[in-house]
C-alpha cells in the first residue's frame, strides 16, 4: 500500500510500474482525476491541507478499502498546491483477485476522497477566488457504502 499528498505532477503510467504484481492478482483497476474548468473562468485549482494528518486519514481509509474489498495492493495520490487545467490532481489504483473487488474498491475510495479527505479546495480566476463547495451528489455517492 501506497499514500502520497504531494505538490508535484505525477506520471500514471510510471506509478503503475510493479504495482499489483503476485500471484493472487488477477485484476487492476485505476482511475486518475483531472483538473477540469466547469464555468469557463477558472484558471487554475488551489488545494489546501493539513501535512500529517491528511496522509494518516487517507492511508486509514486505504487500509480500510484494503480489508473490506480483499485487496492485494492499493496506491493512492492527490496532489495539492496550485494546479493547472488539464493536470491530475489525483490517483487511485486498486489489486483484487477479482475485478468486481478492484472495482467497487477503486469507486469506494474515489467516493470517499471527494467528499471525506480533508482537502480544501479553491477555483481561481480572472475575477478572483472562491471556494468548493460540497455537493450534494457527492455525498449521495458516498451513501451507498
Amino acid at each position: 500500500m501506497r499514500v502520497s499528498v504531494q505538490p508535484d505532477r505525477f506520471d500514471p503510467a510510471a506509478e503503475m510500474a510493479g504495482f499489483g504484481t503476485g500471484p493472487a492478482t488477477g485484476a487492476v483497476v485505476t482511475f486518475t482525476g483531472i483538473v477540469r474548468d466547469d464555468t469557463g473562468r477558472m484558471q487554475a485549482l488551489e488545494i489546501e491541507h493539513y501535512p500529517g494528518m491528511t496522509e494518516a486519514v487517507i492511508a486509514d481509509y486505504a487500509r480500510a478499502a484494503a480489508e473490506r474489498f480483499g485487496l492485494s495492493d492499493v496506491l493512492v495520490i492527490h496532489r495539492h498546491g496550485r494546479l493547472a487545467i488539464g493536470e491530475p490532481i489525483m490517483m487511485v489504483a486498486t489489486a483484487a483477485r477479482h475485478r468486481q473487488a478492484a472495482f467497487e474498491a477503486a469507486e469506494y475510495l474515489m467516493d470517499w476522497l471527494k467528499s471525506r479527505a480533508p482537502f480544501w479546495k479553491k477555483e481561481v480566476g480572472a475575477d478572483g477566488e472562491s471556494w468548493v463547495a460540497a455537493k450534494d451528489s457527492d455525498e449521495d455517492a458516498l451513501g451507498r457504502w
